[in-house]
């Protein structure tokens, strides 16, 4: 049993205010892997006040001087990637080959790209001869993390916070906290400064609602539920701080007969993929109506293929959801959908075999409108629903009826049809014929999905106040 209980505070492992043990269960067997503790008030503050006091000399740290700290942090990530594999697999149940690939690959990957766009990004700006604009650090900030892409989302909040100048609290999901024990100690190991990252475990009704709520933090970053998002966004509000939020999804999907099965076949896989924990994920595929017959037997056909199985296994697969609470949501709403749609493939329990562990099968339900629960409500499950559109302007009409805006796509490979469709769908991001986003490309929503931009230069401007000097000389 792995015990990691003790926070990390002004640049020390140092032990929780007082007990109050969290078992963090094994999504493959349902057993406890490890033991942590939740954090209560006094942990927080100690950790807010270790963030404020290390601000003011961290704001003004000479940008060579940070760039060597995230080169050295960088080293430390890639050097002790294969544990940071091994603990996202064990705690969040992706599969060892997808967590040292995908998972892993995504905060280093990230990183590389704050180090390019930080080495190059201004921080003051001529608005005129005598006036001077400057973009300053916001102070201190809390970063609110989830459990389905860990290191994903903890470097696209933590790396350009602290580069910017400003001072962290991390609180990563309770479910899967081992990867950013792992991540503190790759801080610690890089050398930045006591202070500048703290991160405490905790539960979003103790630690998070403190964070959101405390007087010393100017901003809080947070991935999470949009049920969440808004309950941080009102705490926050007393104190008027920034908040800053990436939420949930419903992407859409459109797929053109043009796109052929090819289109079909990645739009059902990429919804698959973490067994369907990225918010980010195609859930709702549009079809053409000529081609809707042949599109929903491929799909069925993709989901009957993609094998399940325990995260520790090697090869291609998908692996459990991460919790029985989860598996418990995933369930119910898919008999909703059998209820409302027809299943073609998958449905209710767990795959043929496996009888312990929170494993879903890959579903696929069709003839869905886009006013039933499984096309509105987000499922966070390896579940697709289906539907069908005769014009260009229908499916465009039916992506946007959505509460959310994070990421929608098209498969065609007509220019102009692409074109047409990606101005005018709502939505942060448009995938188009599965080209994947540069490095450095802005991550956000619109809508529910949430406000602020992660990524590259855009995310490190997220963490920037604007101050505006008149009568400024050379």
């Amino acid at each position: 049993m792995i015990e990691k209980r003790d926070f990390y505070i002004n640049g020390q492992w140092v032990s929780p205010a007082k007990a109050n043990d969290f078992s963090v269960v094994d999504p493959s067997t349902e057993e406890a892997c490890a033991i942590i503790s939740l954090g209560d008030q006094a942990d927080t503050d100690a950790a807010v006040a270790a963030a404020k006091a290390a601000f003011p000399e961290w704001a003004f740290v000479d940008r060579s001087e940070k760039m060597a700290l995230f080169k050295r942090l960088l080293e430390v990530y890639n050097d002790r990637a294969e544990e940071m594999a091994q603990a996202m697999s064990m705690e969040m149940g992706a599969p060892i080959s997808m967590s040292r690939i995908n998972q892993v690959g995504a905060g280093s990957w990230h990183l590389e790209g704050f180090l390019k766009a930080f080495e190059t990004m201004s921080f003051e700006r001529d608005f005129t001869a005598t006036e001077k604009t400057l973009l300053e650090p916001i102070g201190v900030c809390a970063l609110i993390t989830p459990w389905n892409w860990p290191m994903n989302q903890v470097v696209l909040k933590a790396v350009p916070a602290i580069a910017v100048g400003c001072t962290t609290v991390l609180k990563p999901s309770e479910i899967s906290p081992l990867s950013s024990v792992l991540f503190a100690e790759y801080m610690d190991e890089a050398g930045f400064p006591a202070g500048v990252f703290n991160m405490i475990n905790g539960d979003g009704v103790g630690v998070g609602s403190q964070l959101s709520a405390h007087p010393d933090v100017d901003m809080v970053s947070f991935t999470g539920s949009s049920r969440a998002g808004k309950l941080i966004s009102k705490s926050a509000a007393d104190s008027l701080k920034r908040v800053s939020l990436e939420l949930g999804g419903k992407g859409a999907n459109i797929i053109f007969e043009d796109a052929g099965a090819k289109g079909v076949e990645y739009g059902a896989s990429r919804c698959f993929r973490n067994s369907g924990q990225s918010c980010n994920a195609p859930t709702r595929m549009l079809v053409e109506s000529s081609f809707y017959d042949e599109a929903v037997e491929i799909a069925t056909r993709v989901a009957n293929e993609t094998k399940v199985g325990p995260a520790s296994e090697e090869g291609q697969h998908i692996g459990p959801v991460v919790s029985e609470a989860q598996f418990d949501k995933i369930q119910g709403l898919i008999e909703i959908g059998v209820g409302e749609g027809r299943l073609t493939a998958g449905g209710l329990g767990r795959p043929d075999g496996l009888n312990r562990g929170f494993y879903v099968k890959p579903t696929v339900i069709a003839d869905v409108t886009n006013d039933m629960t499984i096309a509105q409500e987000e499922v966070f499950g390896p579940v697709l629903a289906i539907m069908k559109f005769d014009t260009i302007d229908e499916a465009i009409a039916i992506a946007n009826d959505t509460p959310y805006g994070l990421t929608n796509y098209i498969q065609t490979p007509d220019d102009e049809k692409r074109h047409y469709a990606a101005r005018r769908l709502r939505s942060g991001m448009v995938e188009t014929n599965g080209q994947g986003f540069a490095q450095g490309s802005p991550f956000g929503g619109y809508k529910q999905s949430g406000n602020g931009r992660e990524g590259g230069l855009y995310g490190l401007e997220e963490f920037l106040e604007v101050k505006a000097v008149s009568g400024w000389t050379s």
